[in-house]
């Protein structure tokens, strides 16, 4: 991915000279926001939100033409993980007093390069980007949204900011489990089966997609109703978890060589039993216990029943010849890169349920809090996308 960024530069793209000052003083700016954890009724539209200030030479500001909503934006709008995130926005409690409020969701944006730090030499102003941001950072549902250079790429060519907006969260999220922690890269899928439970949503669809780009055979585990989105993404089985008993459908396939799990609760009980033994077949699941240990034990027993659950989980499936993983989102604008590569050559494309307005916002919680999503949920914060 870093040669891809230096062949783009070598191409012609021309490094940025340092810092830029807006065109016009800026203070404040329209934003949706959280002054408390909450349902929905805690979001609360302002045009007063503090103006987004470049503290490091690495960041850069972005215009956001277009963001997304992500389960994980239903989860910090209630709360969850507020002592693992806090901790992560002042590790050194230096910020005696102050909270984290007024605090902006959202993590996908797609957008137009604004300012750049003086070390940024990748991105310039004008530069029409995508990234998706980090929870424990100021979300994207706001007009503008600061970002470290490194966590942003390169917008798809082919897709607009409506469309590249849906993928970026749900790609590195997918990206962290399939490649990261899973090894699975394009020289070494051909032909494995992967079993992904959950493949409708915002992850599933991408994940589908991925493996089959790396010609893996995939068996994708949906309701009836998404069946056809996800055979039209690709999947060479679908699996309908309502039609009866999942567990017994699932053992009369040939066993698999991975599972990602978006789905979790007691399809663990049971799944790790799917993958070949003695092989190195591999379980990766993105529904772990670490952000509701920390908020109910605080910090540092929190982190330390992780640890131990982490590590009994792992031992006791190595010693019957599986591997068991967690996986996590992690930033990246480097995967961002690949992804892109792969979203521009028509291996990849965003999967979206609905588009809402700016104005609309509430409404769009309210649709992702109804789940069944197919794909992600849309934000146009510039209109006409």
């Amino acid at each position: 991915a870093a040669g891809g960024r230096a062949l783009r530069w070598a191409n012609g793209r021309v490094p940025a000279r340092g810092f830029r000052a807006s065109p016009r003083a800026r203070i404040a700016m329209p934003s949706w926001v959280i002054d408390r954890y909450g349902s929905n009724e805690v979001l609360r539209f302002t045009r007063e939100m503090m103006f987004p200030i470049i503290h490091f030479p690495n960041e850069v500001i972005i215009k956001v033409h277009a963001a997304s909503l992500n389960p994980i934006d239903l989860s910090m709008r209630s709360g969850y993980g507020a002592t693992a995130l806090n901790m992560k926005r002042d590790p050194l409690k230096l910020k005696t007093g102050e909270t984290e409020f007024p605090l902006t969701l959202g993590r996908d944006v797609s957008g137009v390069v604004m300012e750049c730090g003086l070390g940024v030499s990748y991105f310039k102003p004008g530069d029409e980007v995508w990234a998706a941001i980090p929870p424990w950072k100021q979300g994207t549902l706001s007009e503008f949204v600061v970002a470290s250079g490194n966590e942003v790429s390169f917008k798809p060519k082919c897709l607009s900011h409506t469309e590249a907006a849906a993928l970026p969260y749900v790609g590195l999220t997918a990206w962290s489990a399939l490649n990261q922690v899973g090894g699975l890269n394009q020289s070494n899928c051909s032909g494995k089966r992967i079993l992904i439970l959950g493949a409708s949503g915002g992850v599933g669809t991408f994940a589908v997609q991925l493996m089959k780009a790396w010609d893996a055979h995939v068996t994708a585990v949906c309701s009836h109703d998404a069946s056809i989105l996800v055979k039209k993404l690709g999947a060479d089985d679908v699996i309908d978890y309502k039609s009866g008993n999942l567990e017994e459908q699932l053992k009369t396939l040939p066993l698999f060589d991975f599972i990602l799990d978006n789905v979790g609760g007691s399809t663990e009980k049971w799944a790790l039993d799917l993958l070949k033994k003695w092989s190195g077949a591999t379980y990766v699941t993105l529904v772990t216990p670490f952000l509701i240990n920390m908020d109910r034990l605080g910090v540092a027993d929190g982190m330390l029943q992780t640890g131990v659950t982490v590590g009994s989980k792992t031992l006791k499936h190595l010693l019957k010849g599986v591997h068991y993983r967690w996986a996590f989102f992690m930033p990246s604008g480097p995967s961002l890169d690949e992804i892109a590569e792969l979203v521009d050559s028509g291996k990849v494309q965003p999967v979206i349920d609905e588009v809402f307005s700016f104005s609309e916002v509430p409404e769009a919680f309210l649709k992702l809090e109804g789940g069944h999503a197919r794909g992600k949920t849309v934000i146009n914060v510039i209109s006409r996308q």
